[in-house]
């Protein structure tokens, strides 16, 4: 990993181990680095899994193997690759995504279709069949490890461990929730390179949880943006080994389905703000938050054109209050809005309202909130009820030295 972002917590968090997971690490070696790349994650019988993936139209095998398994239902492992992505690696790809699958079944006597895999790293090199089989072997021989190992092995350009824990009752039952996820640049999920995976000890039947999941999604991972960029890789499993031992959740009227519905979406949100706090490059968290539009549709999709606009995430970086590069990424969205209508606040200062700056509006508070590492930016639309949140980082320099090396 490279130096730590300047937003990153201050330590990795303690997680309490989830009863049905066993985690290990191994080197595959896939790239010319003195890692661990291969995370294992064996799971009890009779896990239940759900999950979202990218919806870019060029996916990897991986991707393409989950879509087709989270329907049945059922997991009893997870295989994730660092470094790299096996992403536009046609028959081979596809061939090293079957082998790795074949081969976790063989050592838990179970489906293929139970084995779900990601790969993450370079686009368009296939991942290499014999490495990915001997790094297995050393992973099923491996001592278990804890969540900050797992966390650290599944990252590439991330510069820190990332991972995050809720806990629920659900009837006289606590279940615990533990997530871990990797992401720095390739960010602006629309699912659904992020990949994110929660583990539960929680009882739920699996199209419950990938209700839960897919609408958790919609208002975390699905409104976080780096750089406006969709990996072809991007995925999100949530798997419920059923340890806890509470009455098995099987609707929304069920007692203690909300209080889980809240928890996943708690981590799940806890989970994207650590990716977009490990930007590349990133000094900066900002928040963005537009009500008064047409719908919350409108919003989202304004406050994604604000978040994406390289003109406004530069002045950020710059600690620039220039609030009309606000008002043109508004203007380009495609969405309604009326200039005379519109207010734009910096942190608690309204700067700009009705279509003009406000009329001596002291620039002080604001250029001092500019210099922390948490921003908020606020819209009025006054054009109806719809609102949405969204989360980004600034552009610095940083993001091009990064990205402009990255297969070296």
């Amino acid at each position: 990993m490279t130096d730590r972002s300047p937003l990153a917590p201050a330590a990795f968090p303690e997680l309490p181990p989830i009863a049905g997971v066993t985690l290990r690490v191994a080197r595959a070696r896939y790239k010319n680095w003195d890692r661990c790349d291969l995370t294992y994650a064996e799971l009890a019988e009779g896990t239940a899994v759900a999950g979202v993936t990218t919806q870019s139209k060029c996916p990897s095998p991986e991707v393409e193997w989950c879509r087709d398994a989270i329907p049945l239902g059922a997991a009893r492992a997870l295989v994730v690759n660092a470094g790299n992505a096996n992403a536009f690696t046609g028959r081979r790809g596809r061939a090293a995504v079957e082998a790795i699958a074949a081969k976790v079944a063989n050592h838990l006597t179970c489906q293929p279709s139970d084995i779900f895999i990601s790969s993450t790293g370079v686009i368009g090199v296939p991942l290499p069949v014999d490495k990915a089989e001997a790094g297995l072997e050393a992973a099923f021989t491996a001592e278990p490890c804890g969540w900050e190992d797992a966390a650290a092995t599944i990252g590439t350009t991330d510069t820190y461990p990332k991972g995050a824990r809720v806990s629920a009752m659900i009837g006289e039952t606590r279940v615990e929730l533990v997530g871990i996820i990797k992401g720095s640049g390739m960010i602006a999920p629309d699912m659904a390179t992020m990949l994110g995976y929660i583990f539960t000890d929680a009882a739920i039947d699996h199209k419950l949880l990938q209700q839960l999941l897919s609408a958790a999604n919609r208002r975390t991972f699905s409104c976080i943006t780096v750089d406006s960029d969709t990996s072809t890789s991007d995925t999100v499993l949530a798997f419920a080994t059923g340890q806890a031992g509470n009455a098995v959740l099987a609707s929304m009227d069920d007692a203690g389905a909300d209080a889980f519905a809240a928890a996943l979406h708690d981590i799940c949100l806890q989970l994207a703000h650590l990716v977009v706090r490990d930007g590349e490059g990133a000094t900066k968290f900002v928040e963005i938050a537009v009500e008064g539009a047409d719908s919350d549709q409108s919003a989202h999709r304004i406050a994604m054109s604000i978040a994406n606009s390289p003109l406004v995430k530069t002045a950020i970086a710059g600690e620039d209050a220039n609030w009309g590069r606000v008002v043109a990424a508004i203007g380009k969205a495609g969405e309604p809005a009326d200039r005379d209508k519109l207010s734009i606040r910096f942190g608690a200062t309204q700067v700009a309202t009705g279509g003009l700056a406000v009329e001596g509006y002291d620039e002080a508070p604001v250029a001092a909130h500019l210099k922390g590492q948490d921003i908020a930016i606020g819209v009025d639309l006054g054009l109806g009820e719809g609102r949405a949140t969204v989360w980004t980082c600034d552009l610095t320099h940083g993001y091009i030295s990064i990205n402009a090396d990255y297969r070296s």
